[in-house]
């Protein structure tokens, strides 16, 4: 039985009334498109401004520098380029060695009885340090020398014997075998002599073992043992003595500065090494190149060296680390200016130099470095050069020195710095 048609049509009628969602309409896409292209153009082209504004187009004429006029006078700290010597050095990293250092160890046993130094005391050879007891060996020398003495006496009758039966044997007293069985007696007394006499004399080494002093000048380290205390022949410590004047640094050279160093040594030239502090700030002395080692050590190629210094004030201590700086040669009337001047554009160096109020880019060639100091080609001695306003200069910047009627006492200044910081 079908269902009545109202119920039909009042099923049937809500299926229409659930209506599909609306889609945009194209025009809207369109313009969200365009609104996205316009604001990635605006971002492309302050992107390309930028990078305009930085990008500073090189001078291809010089080489280094920039090119063009400056936007305005740039005010600056002048330098003048000045003419004197300048040290080539071989920079090494070194340790303080002593001469002699002496550990000093018992030859006897016994009890130590009297210990004359001070802890850190500064001793000379010969003074007496430790003493240890010697009566069990002045007792052992005591008995060598009467037993040498008897031996002695008992030589002495036996060459009495012989010459007496060397006379009677000339009377023909006595047969020829007892004359030379007494000349073979005295020689065996003679050989009994001579042990005792050696036995004498190591007695008396032992007793003087007992009484130990410093075989070295220097400077004595920490007490290491006291008075009771009994020590073994060759195995205690008692005293450790280093020689504090003169001293030693050994230090390692690259072996390419071999060349360098090798022929000033052949002709016995004396190259000065300044030893300075842990900061490569202060000198703490200067001394002599004594000698290279005779190898090149293959895992660190470099060569070691043995400067001696006279350290009259102690600044150099024993084991301690130093900057060595070894004077391998002097360079003598170069150009020299201050470090500070020097600009760089890639692998060209390049200076401004200044001429009648006008910055002009002059390229160089660095030489020796030392003291802030370089030696250069490219410029003359009394050429006047910028040493700050380097972020406005450009070829052909007018320029002023810094404060009014102040430029020449700075380039008097920086020619100062110049002439004093040269190597002797």
């Amino acid at each position: 039985m079908l269902p009545p048609e109202s119920n039909g049509s009042s099923h049937t009628a809500p299926e229409h009334s659930y209506l599909e969602p609306e889609h945009p309409p194209a025009q809207s896409k369109t313009v969200k498109v365009i609104i996205w292209v316009v604001v990635l153009l605006v971002f492309a082209a302050a992107y390309i401004l930028i990078e305009r504004h930085k990008s500073v187009p090189s001078d291809g004429a010089s080489g280094g520098g920039r090119k063009g006029a400056a936007g305005g006078t740039v005010v600056l700290t002048p330098a003048t380029a000045k003419e004197g010597d300048i040290g080539v050095y071989v920079d090494a990293i070194g340790t303080v060695t002593p001469v002699y250092t002496a550990t000093i160890t018992p030859q006897v046993s016994g009890p130590i009885i009297a210990v004359h130094y001070a802890e850190g005391q500064i001793v000379g050879k010969g003074t007496p340090l430790v003493d240890i007891d010697p009566r069990p060996y002045q007792a052992t020398l005591m008995e060598a020398e009467g037993t040498l003495e008897r031996d002695q006496n008992l030589l002495a009758q036996a060459e009495m014997d012989a010459e007496r039966y060397r006379t009677a044997w000339a009377k023909n007293a006595i047969p020829k075998q007892t004359l030379d069985d007494q000349e073979k007696l005295v020689l065996q007394d003679k050989g009994t002599v001579k042990i005792d006499e050696g036995t004498v004399a190591y007695d008396k080494v032992q007793l003087g073992y007992c009484h130990i002093v410093s075989p070295i000048s220097g400077k004595v380290g920490l007490r290491l043992v006291d008075p009771g205390n009994v020590v073994t022949a060759n195995t205690t410590t008692l005293a450790v003595v280093t020689q504090m004047q003169p001293i030693t640094v050994i230090f390692s050279i690259p072996e390419d500065s071999l060349s360098k160093v090798q022929p000033r040594l052949k002709d016995h030239a004396k190259l000065t090494v300044d030893a300075l502090d842990r900061s490569d700030a202060k000198k703490i002395g200067t001394g002599t190149l004594i000698t290279l080692d005779n190898q090149i050590d293959t895992t660190t190629g470099t060569v070691k060296a043995r400067a001696l210094f006279t350290n009259s004030d102690s600044a150099l201590y024993p084991n301690g680390f130093v900057n060595a700086r070894l004077l391998v040669n002097t360079e003598q009337n170069v150009t020299l200016v201050p470090s500070s001047v020097i600009q760089h554009n890639g692998p060209v160096a390049f200076v401004y130099l200044l001429q009648n109020n006008v910055a002009h880019v002059r390229n160089i060639q660095e030489g020796v470095n030392d003291g802030g100091l370089t030696a250069v080609t490219g410029i003359q001695a009394g050429d006047v050069l910028a040493n700050s306003g380097f972020e406005k200069l450009q070829e052909g910047s007018k320029v002023q020195m810094a404060g009014t009627g102040k430029g020449s006492k700075s380039a008097t200044s920086a020619n100062s710095t110049a002439s004093g910081s040269t190597a002797p």
